[in-house]
């Protein structure tokens, strides 16, 4: 009998939100809960699983690790994409990596939150209440009126843009491949270019893929470009924007206040600046969490176990 592990399992949710009894008699599954940093402590929890389920990039497997797993064969990640695996490293050595699903919907969901948390000052009303503090400390942000500059207008982009011209807001939408007739059938407008975008916009929202063109995509220039009282929101990947440029902003005080979903190291460092600064709104990544969502993951990982066992593996990545 095979062996599969779900690697960080943080919710300890797998198990209960996929029938993993289909594989039973063939593969013996269970979970890890906590994230294991450490890379030798990773070999040794895991170096006996032929089978590996992962979530997105919360584990990286490079070259260096996958050799590291001689018995491993197959490799089944969250989602379609997943840079954190060195997919040409798994078929050199005769592993399969199959994905998932993954529904757009949350990360928006979660985008607006973000935004909305920090037009309206939501976390420090929240403590002040809590704890006694003062009734009303704040005056919030309008969004209905204000501009939206939303970079990277694919699947997650285009519902963001969506519902803030629900808002009542100016959208306007950039990247480096976008032309105007996919801003107009998307109702935005196209930005002349990402510095118009950032100069015009109160809220710049980042649904880029990270890729060679987008590494560093914003640095300190571009965000010395942003209004002052502009907000930032990333829930796509950190190193699209320059961290270091990052935190002097909002230190500095270059713009209001970022909201942020994810970083270059997670979990989040516990020296990390972020988790001080008070003009930040964090969170552990959850753009992708969602019950439904899960339900996907899991679910297919079971069907792309035994599509692998049956001998034709679906939804292959290499």
């Amino acid at each position: 009998m095979r062996t599969c592990l779900i690697l960080d399992d943080y919710q300890q949710a797998a198990l209960t939100l996929a029938d993993w009894g289909r594989l039973s008699g063939q593969v013996a599954v269970s979970a890890l809960s906590d994230h294991i940093a450490d890379r030798e402590a990773l070999i040794a929890r895991i170096e006996q699983a032929e089978i590996l389920v992962i979530m997105r990039e919360r584990t990286p497997f490079p070259a260096a690790l996958l050799e590291r797993l001689p018995r491993l064969e197959l490799l089944v990640t969250s989602g379609m994409r997943n840079l954190a695996i060195d997919t040409a490293a798994a078929k050199a050595r005769g592993i399969t990596v199959c994905g998932t699903d993954s529904s757009p919907t949350p990360p928006t969901e979660l985008t607006w939150a973000l935004i909305l948390g920090l037009a309206r000052q939501l976390p420090l009303e929240h403590q002040n209440l809590r704890t006694g503090g003062p009734w009303q400390s704040t005056v919030g942000t309008d969004l209905a009126g204000a501009t939206l500059g939303v970079l990277g207008l694919g699947k997650i982009g285009s519902r963001v843009a969506e519902i803030g011209r629900a808002f009542g807001m100016r959208v306007i939408a950039w990247s480096p491949n976008l032309d105007d007739g996919r801003a107009a059938a998307a109702g935005v407008e196209r930005a002349a270019s990402k510095e118009a975008l950032l100069e015009a916009s109160d809220v710049v929202t980042i649904h880029l893929v990270l890729g060679d063109r987008t590494r560093g995509l914003l640095g300190e220039a571009d965000l010395r470009r942003m209004r002052r009282d502009a907000i930032l929101v990333n829930t796509s990947r950190a190193p699209i924007v320059d961290q270091a440029a990052l935190v002097r902003a909002l230190t500095e005080g270059w713009i209001a206040g970022a909201g942020l979903d994810v970083f270059e190291t997670e979990p989040l460092p516990p020296d990390s600046p972020f988790r001080r600064l008070p003009n930040v709104l964090a969170l552990p990544h959850l753009g992708y969490v969602s019950r439904n969502n899960y339900r996907t993951f899991f679910t297919q990982a079971v069907e792309d176990i035994e599509a692998w066992l049956a001998g034709s593996p679906i939804r292959m990545l290499a």
